[in-house]
């Protein structure tokens, strides 16, 4: 059974996109780390898995890019929720709409490795009260934004146990935690 593994880049005081849904500041740290992170962690998965906002984000950029983070990202099965959204043009797509935690897990079950969930804020709101995400990653971005959509809506308090942080040169740190056993 795969494991479900949130991958997110957020700002030190908690968000993943600024006002008016700005991600410029990816900018800021991206370069050879990041992107060596990402192949090794595209390498390892055998899905990716996204809410509607992010998927839209990642079908307008990747199927057009080039490199071996994009070699990966249009290879790896994609596992898209929307309620509004019901086909894809990005290749090895799949589109759901309905039961999304019955959805996930059946997903978890029948793969064999490892599924990302990338951004996504809401669909991991959605599916943290049913224990389904077993790693929280997240590049900690050393910038204060002020404001924008944080990563972690209101919801039920989950205790996490820190199974590794590792810091960048370009002052991200690496921060992964599973939930701790209850």
């Amino acid at each position: 059974m795969a494991r479900l593994i949130m991958w997110n880049l957020m700002t030190l005081d908690g968000f993943v996109e600024g006002p008016n849904r700005d991600i410029s500041w990816h900018a800021d740290v991206w370069g050879e780390e990041l992107e060596k992170l990402g192949i090794e962690q595209c390498k390892a998965a055998g899905g990716l898995m996204f809410g509607r906002i992010t998927y839209e984000l990642m079908a307008s950029h990747w199927p057009n890019a080039k490199g071996k983070v994009a070699d990966f990202m249009n290879a790896l099965p994609k596992y898209v929720f929307s309620r509004t959204l019901k086909t894809s043009a990005w290749n090895n797509t799949q589109m759901f709409d309905t039961d999304v935690p019955g959805t996930v897990a059946r997903i978890k079950r029948e793969s064999a490795r490892d599924i990302l969930l990338l951004g996504s804020a809401d669909l991991s709101k959605s599916l943290i009260p049913h224990g389904l995400i077993d790693e929280f990653r997240i590049a900690l971005n050393p910038i204060l934004l002020g404001g924008g959509s944080p990563l972690f809506k209101q919801g039920e308090r989950v205790k996490l146990k820190l199974i590794d942080s590792r810091p960048l040169s370009t002052g991200v740190v690496i921060l992964r935690y599973e939930p701790a056993a209850k």
